[in-house]
């Protein structure tokens, strides 16, 4: 079974979409979801979905870590053809994941219990994102 889930950005940052793909699992048994995103310049993440500053501190040291194309720590940069901060993007991405898998058990994600699905924007404008979420069924 395999859907997309769409989902809007509004610029960088963390944004939890655990309840679209709950909908997606319950009731399909045990199994395997994957979820694979279709962009370079995000990533998909499972992080802590409790404390809000877990978010602004993982978006703050990536800021830190890939700066801006036109930061001078950033000047030996070649690809900046959609704006300074395109070519971050695609480091912020490379260094974390676009795909995940999670064990689904009686319909359920095995998430711990301050675990969360994000997807993790790392473009300035907003945009509208896809996430492909696949279930393989193991009975």
């Amino acid at each position: 079974m395999q859907t997309t889930i769409t989902l809007s950005t509004r610029g960088p940052g963390l944004y939890e979409f655990t309840s679209d793909v709950e909908a997606f699992t319950r009731g399909q048994g045990n199994g395997l979801l994957m979820l694979f995103c279709q962009h370079t310049s995000c990533s998909l993440t499972i992080q802590e979905n409790a404390d809000p500053d877990v978010q602004r501190d993982l978006q703050v040291f990536f800021q830190r870590l890939a700066p801006p194309a036109d930061d001078p720590s950033m000047s030996y940069l070649v690809h900046r053809t959609e704006g300074p901060d395109d070519m971050p993007a695609h480091i912020k991405a490379a260094l974390t994941q676009t795909s995940l898998s999670i064990p689904v058990s009686g319909g359920r994600m095995a998430l711990g219990t301050w675990q969360g699905i994000y997807l993790f924007e790392h473009r300035d404008a907003p945009h509208t994102r896809r996430v492909v979420a696949h279930f393989l069924r193991s009975e």
